[in-house]
């Protein structure tokens, strides 16, 4: 019998012990998790209206550090001068009524999702255009509230924010795009926002944008003083740099492939006039209607820019190119003018002279058999006009030979003025175009890397 009733007593001890492990196994933490806001957000207990302390419990201003994530940059415009940006954004600050029991630890941290449960920092986006939430297929935002009062507010966002641009070098830019936040009615008195330690800003890797590239950022501070106090301000500063290649392949050679084509002109025929107008016309055409693309395509801003100096520099060597064909045929037409009345001149002249002879020959036969002939004096006379031309050719032949010129003889060559214009435009303009490009190239390259 002792045996029997031992062996009950430690099988009802076993039953005891299986059941209590039993009960801790069932224990719902999700249940526990409602108990702890209800005794920390019931009603009476906390007010989302007053703001948390400062750090340490102080009455110091509640100090908010900020990170956010840049998910996507989807365009950068030129003309509206903004650019659009999806991020998720993130606030961690510490209330000091929110600190709970973490049963050993089991409870890291309680999930809310309604933000007007607890007092939010008032932050703004002080550049914002537009900008929206994300609710596909739950609103895209959560707070986490942590077991020493610590609290993590995150939220996915787009935003279309302002960027006032300076586009004097462009198209070989760099811009600076903002991302102000700023306090709207806390001062820092109350509110102060800080950057998180460590990486404050992050970006998704490969980001690609059709027309930049995001070289780098920079975080700082931009506290504003209005006539109602000092707010606080965080800024991140995107530098952008623009992709040439898309503009060497779409504005760049095409203009210069324009300016070659008119260059054309100068080795057709000076007869040829419809083919040499109508491609000086054409190339004019084409380089306006090419101009007037690309400053559709750009805010119409008070300065000059790079790409307005080329555009306009290539438009006047195509129009140069018209006007020298018109130059061309005036000198044409001139010299044919002059050669006609060249050629009438010298007939009068032969005629004259052949008048001439025939009356000195009708005189010689009128005259009677006394008559004598003139004998030439041997001594001419200082005013004689034979003697001074026989004094001018012996001068003639006492000057040094000069030197000849390379570019008189080798014009020379060319009996026309109008063609002599010609060759000369064949050497004048690609050798002007070229000097232009020199300067162009060398000049907005190194203002970049002044820039820069």
């Amino acid at each position: 019998m002792g045996t029997g009733h031992f062996f009950w007593v430690i099988f009802y001890f076993a039953s005891l012990c299986s059941a209590s492990l039993a009960n801790n196994a069932k224990i719902n933490f999700r249940e526990k998790e409602k108990k702890v806001l209800d005794q920390i957000l019931g009603a009476g207990k906390y007010d989302a209206r007053i703001r948390p302390s400062g750090i340490n419990g102080t009455d110091g201003p509640a100090v908010v550090s900020v990170n956010i994530f840049v998910r996507s940059i989807s365009k950068i415009d030129d003309v509206t001068m903004e650019y659009s940006v999806q991020l998720t954004f993130r606030e961690q600050w510490t209330d000091e009524r929110l600190k709970f029991d973490d049963i050993q630890g089991r409870l890291k941290y309680l999930t809310l999702t309604e933000a007007n449960r607890v007092w939010m920092p008032d932050l703004f986006f002080s550049n914002e255009k537009e900008g929206h939430f994300h609710n596909i297929i739950m609103p895209n935002v959560y707070i986490r509230i942590f077991p020493n009062g610590s609290v993590l507010y995150s939220i996915r966002i787009s935003l279309t924010l302002a960027c006032p641009m300076n586009l004097k070098l462009y198209p070989l830019d760099r811009q600076i795009c903002s991302l102000r936040m700023a306090s709207y009615g806390w001062t820092t008195n109350d509110l102060v926002f800080l950057w998180k330690e460590g990486d404050p800003v992050q970006v998704v890797k490969n980001l690609h944008l059709p027309r930049f590239t995001l070289e780098k950022f920079l975080t700082d501070y931009c506290n504003s003083k209005t006539n109602t106090g000092e707010y606080s301000c965080l800024k991140v500063d995107l530098l952008f740099k623009r992709e040439f290649s898309y503009y060497l392949i779409q504005i760049y050679i095409p203009c210069c492939m324009l300016v070659i084509v008119s260059w054309v002109s100068f080795w057709l025929d000076q007869g040829a006039v419809p083919a040499r107008v109508s491609l000086g016309v054409t190339t004019l055409l084409t380089m306006a209607t090419q101009t007037s693309g690309i400053n559709a395509s750009l805010p119409p801003v008070s300065y000059t820019k790079a790409i307005d100096v080329w555009t306009g520099v290539c438009l006047t060597f195509v129009f140069g190119a018209l006007l020298e064909f018109a130059l061309v045929n005036y000198a044409s037409r001139s010299g044919s003018n002059k050669a006609n009345m060249h050629k009438e001149n010298m007939k009068k002249k032969r005629r004259d002279l052949e008048q001439a002879s025939i009356d000195a020959a009708s005189d010689l036969l009128d005259t009677d058999s006394n008559a004598t002939f003139a004998m030439k004096p041997l001594v001419r006379h200082p005013g004689d006009p034979l003697a001074l031309e026989k004094l001018r050719q012996c001068e003639v032949h006492m000057q040094a030979p000069k030197r000849p010129n390379c570019c008189k003889t080798w014009l020379s060559k060319f009996p026309t003025r109008s063609k002599r214009i010609d060759v000369i435009s064949r050497i004048t303009f690609p050798l002007v175009f070229a000097l232009f490009n020199l300067v162009y190239w060398s000049t907005y390259l190194f203002r970049e890397e002044e820039d820069e």
